[in-house]
């Protein structure tokens, strides 16, 4: 189950909206016989690809184990059932790390295994598997995608001068780490005021990825200039507004973006339909990079999961923080965070910090 769970990380930056899925088939003697993880949406699930490696090395799978990092699918979607593929190639033995929380799934994989005479274990590896597919399990179980807020600062908290220069705080390592995390996101999450201070591109560009992630812009009244970077062919681009200017939304479209009303309180987006709206679009994860007070807005309503920050060794002084929140008036009004985990990453520091129980869902 190791081998298969290192399998489905190379699944990471590859399968949106699919799950992030690797597969060993083990021989009775031990031997593997073939192994694959999930590739493209639409192409082969990790079953099927470790079934295609088996049969081109010339080996049998009659009688052998499957070891897959989740409950083989038992529908027709874009593929055919894996689960189906298992049982006809004869398979024994299927050991999974944990159930699709996928309602057309959610056991039915299981069920048909045990049916055709299939002896099914689950459990191996649950905790890492759905770690991996966290903004799967958050879709699939909360309909709203798992929200990770990216933020580079100095040791004393400022994402930027006051004069809002901010390129670059953290190290060339630490930054092309924040592209590996865009990377496996399914979509890069913005607000106006960033587009219009920065024009930024917020595509991945210094690692190497066989997607680029969509881009979501909070963009309450439309201000989305033309000629910004931001438009790149070939990628979706959603923009969200409170009040649309029917020309503007024109001129975008044209543009091959994708404008949508989600009207909230004060002229502004509402971010939580906003979030439901793009899960119904099949986003996974949304990895948010923005300003302090986009930032500040989504921590407000309670709409972030996860915190990806990156500390520099400098201290700057004043300049803008990294949320606006507040001011509180008591400790205990404060933001309860874990800490999952510290990486030096060059000369930085790399903080993953999580709201307590909320991958629980």
């Amino acid at each position: 189950m190791s081998q298969a769970l290192s399998l489905a990380t190379k699944s990471l930056h590859l399968t949106s909206p699919n799950p992030r899925v690797g597969c060993v088939i083990v021989g009775p003697d031990g031997r593997v016989l073939g192994q694959g993880h999930t590739q493209r949406a639409g192409g082969p699930h990790a079953e099927i690809v470790a079934l295609q490696d088996a049969a081109a090395q010339g080996h049998s799978v009659q009688g052998a184990t499957a070891y897959v990092t989740l409950e083989p699918c038992a529908h027709q979607g874009r593929t055919g059932p894996c689960c189906d593929a298992l049982v006809a190639a004869g398979i024994a033995r299927v050991v999974a790390s944990i159930q699709d929380p996928n309602p057309k799934v959610a056991g039915q994989g299981f069920a048909r295994l045990r049916a055709a005479g299939v002896a099914v274990e689950i459990g191996p590896g649950a905790e890492e598997s759905r770690e991996l597919n966290i903004g799967f399990f958050s879709r699939m179980v909360r309909q709203t995608p798992w929200v990770r807020m990216k933020i580079a600062a100095s040791l004393d908290g400022q994402t930027a001068l006051e004069n809002g220069a901010s390129q670059w705080i953290t190290s060339e390592p630490a930054r092309a780490d924040g592209h590996a995390w865009r990377a496996r996101a399914c979509a890069v999450l913005t607000g106006i005021g960033t587009v219009l201070e920065d024009d930024p591109r917020l595509d991945v560009r210094l690692v190497d990825t066989p997607r680029q992630p969509h881009l979501v812009v909070v963009d309450s009244r439309l201000e989305t200039p033309l000629d910004a970077k931001l438009f790149i062919p070939g990628r979706q681009l959603y923009i969200y507004a409170a009040v649309v200017d029917e020309a503007k939304k024109t001129a975008l479209e044209a543009q091959d973006a994708t404008v949508i009303l989600r009207p909230g309180p004060g002229g502004k987006v509402d971010l939580a339909a906003m979030l439901r709206d793009l899960a119904a679009r099949e986003i996974n994860e949304v990895h948010v990079e923005a300003g302090h007070k986009l930032n500040g807005s989504l921590v407000r309503e309670g709409l972030v999961d996860e915190f990806l920050v990156y500390l520099a060794p400098k201290l700057l002084g004043a300049g803008q923080g990294m949320v606006h929140i507040g001011p509180l008036t008591a400790l205990a009004q404060a933001v309860a965070l874990e800490f999952r985990d510290t990486t030096r990453v060059g000369p930085d520091l790399r903080i993953l910090a999580r709201i307590p129980g909320r991958d629980g869902f």
